[in-house]
């Protein structure tokens, strides 16, 4: 194996154990929601981590970028540096905020230890349980399904739409500039989005989200210009925080707030696999198609029929289901 294959295989197995390491702790970070707030508070604490954590990543992705731009300012010798510098600049980030976390959140009291063995076969057993509960909670199974599929136009939207601007020309400065957009919009929308929710419905709310990226994707399919880019992204900063952290919130709603590790397990295990309907679609009509622009439009499909499973559920019998839930 020569140098250049060594570094991407090496390059790909630290992404893949990044990402194993994000989703394991976002599991247990979501799963503090019931513990760390009321039941009327889920909207606001949900909306304002995620309205933190656009803040806190869009500042360092900030930094990071004139690190590449401008080294010299850093007293950095080039780019390449600056870039390798950006990840552990991003490991110091994580493991800095993550010190309040650990020092002054409380989580519930667990009785004895386990070894690593008996946590793993203990956690596929409890994934499996979980699965057979959520066939008792239909709400709950209703909802997830739902989130399934407009969660997965949401990250197709989120991971595609740097390449859909590359396919149609745009400069790599307008598609850094949109996503740094994204990020700065989005920190007080999500707050703002928690407001509006208090107003219309926690449901009502997310069923606008959903309507917002239908209107958003169809106007993609008509984008020929730099400025329609930044328009689109700004629009998608309106709703990405909103549409994100009231679904963490109406999650916490309907399941046994005594195994909510356990189900936000199986709700963030379902948020990576909802990243797999949305691409494949999007590249399998481009392909056909040979435009990307039927491709991106193609995700409507995702956002129409999550939208209408949404439409079923019943928050407020969810809550009283979960409530009376002994499992």
């Amino acid at each position: 194996m020569d140098g250049g294959k060594g570094q991407l295989v090496c390059g790909n197995y630290i992404l893949c154990c990044c990402n194993c390491g994000l989703s394991g702790g976002n599991i247990f970070y979501d799963s503090l929601l019931p513990g760390v707030a009321s039941e009327k508070k889920y909207d606001f604490v949900s909306s304002l981590g995620f309205s933190m954590g656009y803040i806190g990543g869009g500042l360092l992705f900030l930094v990071n970028v004139v690190m590449y731009l401008k080294p010299e300012l850093f007293g950095i010798p080039d780019g390449p540096t600056a870039i390798r510098l950006s990840f552990l600049s991003v490991a110091v980030w994580w493991a800095l905020f993550s010190i309040p976390v650990f020092l002054f959140v409380k989580e519930p009291y667990v009785e004895g230890s386990v070894t690593f063995y008996e946590a793993l076969s203990g956690g596929w057993k409890q994934l499996t349980d979980t699965f057979k509960e959520i066939r008792h909670l239909k709400i709950v199974g209703l909802f997830l399904l739902a989130y399934w599929l407009y969660i997965d136009g949401v990250d197709t939207i989120i991971r595609m739409a740097v390449d859909y601007g590359m396919s149609l020309g745009f400069p790599s400065s307008a598609l850094i500039t949109a996503l740094l957009l994204v990020q700065f919009i989005a920190f007080p929308a999500a707050l703002a989005y928690s407001w509006i929710s208090s107003k219309i419905g926690v449901k009502n709310a997310v069923l606008t989200a959903i309507l917002a990226y239908i209107i958003i994707t169809l106007l993609a399919y008509f984008m020929t210009q730099e400025w329609h880019f930044y328009t689109l992204a700004a629009s998608v900063g309106l709703f990405q925080g909103g549409i994100q952290a009231l679904s963490r919130s109406i999650y916490a709603r309907i399941i046994p707030v005594k195994k909510s590790a356990q189900f936000f397990g199986f709700y963030n295990m379902l948020g990576k696999f909802a990243v797999v309907i949305g691409p494949v679609m999007m590249g399998s009509v481009t392909l056909l198609t040979g435009n990307i622009r039927y491709g991106i439009v193609s995700i409507l499909i995702l956002f129409i029929a999550g939208g209408a499973l949404l439409l079923k559920v019943n928050i407020e019998e969810g809550e009283k289901i979960a409530k009376e839930y002994l499992g």
